[in-house]
């Protein structure tokens, strides 16, 4: 599954750590969904899109 969340935090100008914190996951979490080799929990994902005032799919596209 592919993903904007890199640059949304980028955005923002907050580190894997912050985000991480913010939605309450740990910073490898974050890398490792960044990067797309795990997808998120659905509650993460909605934790995510609150965050980011958006729909979880403007974050989240599939990968067809």
């Amino acid at each position: 599954m592919k993903n904007r969340i890199a640059g949304l935090r980028a955005e923002r100008a907050w580190t894997q750590a912050d985000l991480a914190q913010r939605i309450g996951v740990s910073r490898q979490s974050i890398n490792a969904i960044e990067t797309g080799r795990f997808d998120p929990s659905l509650p993460v994902a909605f934790r995510l899109a609150r965050l980011f005032n958006l729909t979880i799919e403007e974050i989240f596209t599939d990968d067809e």
